[in-house]
């Protein structure tokens, strides 16, 4: 690491504002987010796990973690709860035995459509408290800041998963009567 080109002040006044405003933050979203979730019987875990399922197209239960941010331990446990709804399947590959991979069903696949279906952006605090910087600048707030800082802790790896996730959103879902619908892939993009 080079010379310190900081003073403490700073540090500690940084990492202070970055944590009371994360955390700030993280409670309006973990109460929206249950509260999407909730007609589906699903916890935050839960979803995230079908999340990084879907669009990873499978994940071992190590980038289940990593990419949910969570145990190992915890990965597995509610990916079993999810297995016993029928929601996920477990399954060891021929060339890689000591990896566990979890799988959508087809029944994890509908909820996770249907879940991406009921979302409501009235029902969500950080949407609605960005709408008027959208309104002054025309767009929503790109969070590049935020984007770098959590590419330093947690990788390129982290961020291309994540980035891979909404790519997907912008090019397998369209809107239609105000909500995401998957698109129906015609007979030649089956082929």
């Amino acid at each position: 690491m080079s010379e310190k080109q900081y003073s403490m002040k700073e540090a500690m006044l940084f990492s202070q504002r970055i944590a009371q405003l994360s955390k700030a933050l993280w409670k309006s979203i973990e109460k929206d987010w249950q509260q999407w979730l909730k007609p589906f019987d699903l916890n935050i875990n839960e979803h995230h796990i079908l999340w990084i399922a879907y669009h990873l197209n499978g994940a071992s239960i190590s980038d289940v973690a990593k990419f949910g941010v969570m145990h190992v331990s915890t990965a597995f446990n509610f990916s079993k709860k999810l297995e016993e709804r029928g929601l996920l399947t477990f399954s060891k590959k021929e060339n890689d035995k000591r990896n566990t991979y979890i799988q959508l069903t087809p029944e994890g696949e509908e909820i996770f459509l249907r879940l991406m279906e009921s979302y409501h952006p009235s029902g969500n605090a950080a949407f609605v408290g960005a709408l008027p910087l959208r309104d002054l600048y025309g767009k929503f707030p790109d969070i590049i800041e935020m984007m770098a800082i959590v590419r330093n802790i947690y990788g390129e790896d982290f961020m291309e998963i994540f980035e891979r996730s909404f790519h997907n959103i912008e090019t397998e879902f369209n809107e239609n009567d105000g909500k995401l619908k998957k698109t129906e892939k015609t007979e030649q993009e089956l082929s």
